[in-house]
């Protein structure tokens, strides 16, 4: 008898053990699993994308923090700009004292460039003010490693903030575990190893930060370009309303800045803020 009822409660143990072992493993699998980035895809490939995601800094109860989208800005004017990137890579110490520092070179290869012009144009065309464009570019190298380049950009208060978080960084791929080149695409997958600049210095904008941000974390880590000095200024339209639609016709726009603080246009849906010739 004492056999029997020491059977059933071993039985009854060992169930207890088995339902506590699967539930901590599904709460190690929901742990591990890969959290999901929402975006909205403009373009992709199987090796290079362009997409539209949330920008963390956005607070909806403080309009400030929105961007002005979406913005226009055609893909010839979008091509000078990105031409207008130069990069230097970084030399060690003793490689500089012998042969000086790396020459400056574009950013972006010419195939880049036609790849991303018109996919980056739509994207700001597409986007809302609580949004950000991404850009990720790849080429395999082996069946493990893949070359990346990869950031951001967005437009705020006539000013295009440029982020260029890798450049020709050669990734490893994990054989298990998170895809943080793809996942992240404007955050730096190893230390920078370049300088970056911006061939029309005059329409650069330097950006301070305080302490606090490099202590919170809060510096950015991007370039802002004035659009409205740029030689020749790109034509830019943008409008801050969230629906994401812009109003732009030549009956509606005639000098080289208009401030329109009533509907003008044949449809008085929309109000854009401001446009640039």
């Amino acid at each position: 008898m004492k056999s029997k009822k020491f059977q059933s409660v071993s039985a009854k143990c060992f169930k207890v053990l088995v339902h506590l072992f699967t539930f901590a493993f599904l709460l190690a699998v929901a742990g591990c699993a890969v959290p999901q980035v929402p975006s909205r895809v403009i373009y992709e490939d199987p090796v290079n994308f362009v997409r539209l995601e949330p920008d963390p800094f956005f607070l909806p109860e403080w309009p400030p923090s929105a961007n002005s989208h979406p913005a226009l800005i055609s893909p010839g004017e979008m091509g000078d700009i990105l031409k207008g990137f130069i990069v230097r890579e970084h030399r060690p110490w003793l490689l500089v004292k012998i042969l000086g520092e790396a020459p400056w070179e574009p950013a972006f290869r010419d195939e880049e460039i036609a790849l991303l012009v018109p996919r980056l144009s739509e994207a700001l065309a597409q986007a809302k003010p609580d949004e950000r464009v991404t850009y990720y570019l790849s080429q395999p190298q082996t069946s493990i490693k893949r070359e990346i380049t990869s950031g951001g950009i967005y437009v705020k208060d006539n000013q295009l903030h440029f982020i260029l978080g890798n450049r020709r960084i050669m990734y490893g791929i994990p054989a298990y575990g998170m895809v943080y080149d793809r996942r992240y695409p404007m955050r730096p997958t190893a230390a920078k190893g370049f300088d970056i600049r911006f061939d029309q210095t005059t329409a650069v904008v330097t950006e301070e930060s305080s302490i606090w941000d490099q202590l919170l974390g809060w510096e950015k880590d991007e370039m802002v370009i004035d659009l409205r000095k740029l030689v020749p200024s790109p034509s830019l339209a943008f409008s801050q309303l969230p629906l994401g639609r812009v109003r732009a016709t030549s009956d509606c726009v005639t000098s080289t800045l208009i401030a329109l603080s009533s509907p003008v246009c044949a449809t008085s849906e929309f109000q854009p803020v401001l446009y640039y010739l």
